[in-house]
């Protein structure tokens, strides 16, 4: 644009010569010195007039193309800087359980085909030292009145790391306990369904709503403390995995705390142990069978191995809690399970594997209220984030309880 101004005024100078020349050629006299001056200086006063009108234009012309660049690239940079720091991905299972009913007169057998959790994740980077995470979850495909699924924020939190190697986090996040409960994505664990130690006992998947600390206290020793808003047991209920609230106008008279050692520091190794404390499973209500006032600690170690091909997962969970819960279920003052699972990668796609699972959740009871189960089965990975699965369950449950053997299929992903 420049280069044309300066051809452009070198045009318009060689045009006020031509004119100063044909005013004198036109002339029957030949003009004085001072006639000539006044000419030469009336064009000049012409080309600069010119001149400026051309340099408005020309800032007027880079302005526009500042203003149009900016306005494409203002949402164009924002929007890639927004797409830098923002983050997608998720998982799904899709399950098909072929499950006979040993009890005569029981339930019915399972035969069902299920979208288990179809499952989204959203995050973005505020800062170096702050970030937001969030999990939203199907379960069951369909939710709504009279139907078998439901929709869930499963986490939802802001993290910040306050100081190297420590970070804070609050809003609603998974509880720090057990190997499947933080880490729980379909290709990460064996078996269509998820361990039924973990999931009665612990129980996962478990969130909960409140504030957390988290860091290293020396290398591959870190902690997890954390103060949350706590199970609830309804009337009539005993069972842990009854108390989850899901952070959805959960009850909050009386909170829960917790506290997690986890080791790592031999490569493919990993310890953890994780206690809670909760002051009242009841929230500061009474049960209709007098009970009240309902303490519970949780105590839970377990031990995750991989070596060369070769796997070992242990995990051992017990609740202690006040014997008042006795009053609604005989028993349920204690409620304890564990399960031991090796498994080998025959080649990188396929693994087998075998689990032995104990589980009770009327552990003082003197009576059988025990429940085993082993299961046997087999991953295959079409991509390392790509799953198909298949096992066979065969469970021992107490006298007179819904028995259930046969096998499940599933197919799993996570991205």
């Amino acid at each position: 644009m420049k280069s044309n101004h300066t051809v452009l005024k070198r045009s318009l100078m060689a045009c006020a010569i031509s004119a100063v020349a044909m005013t004198v050629s036109a002339g029957e006299n030949l003009p004085t010195n001072e006639e000539m001056w006044r000419i030469i200086q009336k064009q000049q006063k012409q080309i600069l007039e010119l001149q400026n009108r051309l340099e408005e234009a020309d800032v007027k012309i880079e302005a526009t193309a500042d203003a149009v660049e900016q306005g494409v690239g203002t949402a164009s940079p924002s929007t890639s800087q927004w797409a830098e720091k923002s983050t997608f991905g998720g998982y799904g299972e899709l399950h098909y359980n072929s499950l006979e009913n040993q009890l005569d007169g029981g339930k019915a057998d399972k035969d069902e085909l299920d979208l288990h959790r179809f499952v989204l994740y959203f995050g973005h980077q505020f800062s170096n030292d702050l970030r937001f995470y969030s999990e939203l979850e199907v379960e069951h495909a369909i939710s709504g009145e009279g139907k078998a699924g439901e929709v869930e924020i499963e986490q939802a939190f802001i993290e910040w790391d306050y100081a190297e190697h420590h970070r804070a986090k609050g809003g609603v996040f998974l509880v720090p306990v057990g190997i499947i409960n933080e880490t729980h994505e379909p290709d990460t664990f064996y078996g269509a369904e998820r361990n039924p130690v973990e999931k009665n006992i612990i129980p996962a998947t478990w969130w909960e709503g409140g504030v957390a600390l988290t860091g290293e206290l020396a290398p591959g020793l870190s902690y997890d403390m954390t103060a949350t808003s706590g199970l609830y047991l309804d009337d009539g209920e005993y069972k842990i995995r009854d108390g989850r609230q899901k952070t959805g106008k959960a009850k909050a008279d009386d909170l829960a705390y917790t506290g997690r050692l986890k080791y790592t520091g031999l490569r493919g190794l990993e310890l953890g142990a994780t206690l809670q404390y909760q002051t009242d499973l009841l929230q500061s209500e009474m049960h209709s069978s007098g009970a009240s006032g309902i303490d519970a600690a949780l105590y839970e170690v377990h031990a995750d191995y991989k070596t060369g091909p070769f796997a070992i997962r242990a995990l051992y969970a017990n609740w202690n809690i006040d014997e008042a819960l006795d009053l609604t279920k005989t028993g349920a003052s204690e409620q304890t399970g564990w399960y031991v699972e090796p498994s080998y990668r025959i080649t990188p796609r396929l693994g087998v594997f075998a689990r032995f699972s104990e589980w009770d959740n009327q552990a003082a009871d003197s009576n059988d209220t025990e429940y085993q189960q082993v299961d046997i089965g087999l991953n295959y990975w079409l991509h390392d984030n790509v799953v198909l699965k298949f096992d066979y369950q065969d469970q021992d449950a107490p006298a007179g309880k819904d028995e259930y053997d046969g096998f499940n299929l599933g197919i799993g992903w996570s991205y």
